[in-house]
């Protein structure tokens, strides 16, 4: 015996398959749907995301989010662009960029808390700034929890101290870079990356042409664990790793 099997691809209808009749909830597309490109409907997403206990930020395709404003400031780390990141939450993007506004006042992209942890999936920040006297670690990122780049960049951004791109710092502090770049940095030490503690892992990924005043240019290591792989530092100013208070296996220069 011959069963017909009738789809309709709408939310809130019956759905008839085989007889049997499901209905879905009228809100299921919400769940999917992307982050209008508007800097406070990302705020608020991130926002939720946090209330929620985590959660994953869908971008819109090759958005720009231009953020003229800081959204987040525990009172001891200086301002940062977005809410302060307390949870684990996910960026999922397509082409997109996340950048601090030309004229606007100077602070980082994001902070991340012990209890948090930020993935990036083709997302780039940009333009932090991170240069107040005292708060002037991560330019683009202050991790003390996790932080996770998935085919993404991290690219102009400044610090008056360490880590002009990333300052990942505590315990258990974790910064993985899989098919990721970090360019064009600048601080007065560790342009690219400082890990002060914690792990650093990257693979297939590229570190180049960030510039410190105090060597090393590319990557500042002082303890935990670091490993590249398959990954290139070069063209770093002054210097790539030379003078990291403690060596990174395969950084030459």
């Amino acid at each position: 015996m011959r069963h017909n099997r009738t789809i309709l691809a709408l939310t809130g209808v019956a759905i008839l398959t085989t007889g049997t009749a499901l209905l879905l909830p009228t809100t299921a597309h919400a769940q999917n749907a992307s982050v209008p490109c508007d800097e406070t409907a990302l705020v608020t997403a991130v926002t939720s995301a946090n209330a929620a206990g985590g959660g994953t930020v869908t971008l819109t395709p090759g958005c720009t989010y231009t953020l003229t404003a800081s959204h987040g400031d525990d009172g001891v780390n200086g301002p940062a662009g977005l809410p302060i990141i307390t949870t684990p939450i996910t960026l999922e993007g397509n082409a997109n960029t996340i950048a601090r506004a030309a004229t606007a006042p100077a602070f980082r992209i994001v902070q991340v808390d012990p209890t948090g942890g930020i993935t990036l999936k083709a997302v780039t920040f940009s333009g932090g700034q991170a240069v107040t006297t005292g708060h002037d670690d991560g330019g683009g990122i202050l991790n003390f929890g996790a932080v996770t780049l998935t085919g993404s960049e991290l690219s102009g951004n400044t610090a008056g101290g360490r880590g002009g791109a990333l300052h990942s710092t505590g315990t258990p502090a974790a910064a993985t870079f899989t098919s990721s770049t970090v360019k064009g940095n600048t601080a007065n030490q560790g342009a690219g990356i400082a890990s002060v503690n914690g792990t650093l892992t990257l693979t297939s990924s590229v570190v180049n042409t960030n510039t410190a005043t105090v060597n090393p240019g590319g990557i500042y290591y002082v303890a935990g664990s670091a490993s590249l792989n398959t990954t290139t530092v070069t063209a770093n100013t002054p210097t790539n790793c030379v003078n990291s208070p403690s060596p990174i296996p395969g950084c030459i220069g």
